[in-house]
């Protein structure tokens, strides 16, 4: 039986891989501080003799007995509101923590996915973004402890490729959505959804022209196992190129729910990226791989999964909103 370990395990994408490895038959070694995850969206696994969990801090040292064949790094804060409250924590883990892990893969013979994200491309000039575009990254803006954590994790890995030999992999990873979102964090699907749900005005930052791309989580996840099987080693995006507005999103999901709240609008934060389209070229070519779920049936589903939260958990506020710390 092979053996991985996934690291932010308790959060949104690595949840969901733990259930996808379990599937696949593999020995599931999870690892979270939960310092943004939640053990509900791993404890339907607990009692499976094939996972275990380890409450730890990649940023500090990290010890596995057991052999190892597989490691998938995704251990970070991934929403605005999350990295600029916890800046010091968001560089570590994607330094420090990237570091540890490859040093762990080096030692172990394993191979290591890493999860980058579309913010190494900043705010872009180019559009769609490919994968051999450099990026457009303001590293002192309050966006920079993000994407410089992702931009040097990417670094560092392919150091170790190759000057280690350590095989390795990269996923650049675009807006992504599907059920065990946070409902609070901050993320625009899940905040709009939990502003329709809770009765309040739906927020859109300037005038809603920017544009993004939303991924179902399944197809992503299908995607990040073919890259870690395939034989490539440098970056692919994993996204849905299916663009849209945001204020165009905002309108959809007024109609998805159901509710007739108005729309109100804030100033745009700072260095909030335009455009947002993944160029899946390589994806298609070298993995065989694009999204199957389309936006309309995926909301769906997600939908379904917010309405089924508690009134706790619907009226938690983790944070203060996104604007306030960015001004």
């Amino acid at each position: 039986m092979k053996r991985v370990l996934i690291t932010g395990a308790a959060g949104f994408l690595g949840s969901h891989l733990c259930d996808r490895f379990i599937k696949e038959g593999y020995y599931v070694i999870a690892m979270d501080n939960l310092i943004t995850g939640d053990l509900k969206n791993i404890e339907h696994l607990s009692a499976n003799d094939n996972f275990e969990f380890i409450n730890h801090d990649v940023s500090e040292h990290i010890t596995i007995d057991e052999e190892l064949d597989y490691i998938l790094h995704f251990a970070s804060p991934a929403s605005p509101i999350d990295y600029l409250k916890i800046p010091i924590q968001t560089l570590k883990v994607g330094s420090l923590g990237t570091h540890n892990l490859l040093g762990l893969a080096k030692a172990k013979g394993a191979r290591m996915l890493i999860a980058s994200t579309s913010e190494v491309y900043g705010d872009p000039l180019v559009h769609p973004q490919t994968e051999d575009y450099y990026g457009n990254v303001n590293p002192i803006g309050p966006r920079g402890v993000y994407d410089e954590a992702k931009r040097f994790q990417e670094a560092i890995t392919m150091a170790y490729h190759t000057y280690h030999g350590v095989e390795t992999r990269i996923v650049r990873i675009f807006n992504t959505y599907g059920p065990r979102m946070r409902l609070n964090d901050g993320r625009v699907l899940p905040a709009f959804i939990g502003q329709a749900l809770r009765g309040e005005d739906l927020t859109v930052f300037g005038e809603g022209n920017q544009t993004r791309s939303f991924c179902y989580v399944d197809d992503l996840i299908e995607g990040i196992y073919r890259l870690l099987l395939s034989d490539y080693e440098l970056p692919v995006n994993i996204g849905n190129p299916d663009e849209i507005t945001i204020l165009d999103f905002c309108k959809e999901i007024t109609k998805l729910t159901g509710t007739n709240q108005k729309i109100i609008y804030k100033d745009l934060p700072v260095n909030d990226p335009m455009q947002r389209q993944p160029d899946i070229t390589k994806a298609i070519e070298l993995l065989g791989w694009e999204p199957k779920v389309n936006r309309a049936d995926g909301l769906k589903i997600t939908y379904e999964y917010f309405k089924g939260l508690s009134e706790e958990e619907l009226t938690k506020v983790e944070h203060k909103n996104f604007d306030e710390y960015v001004k």
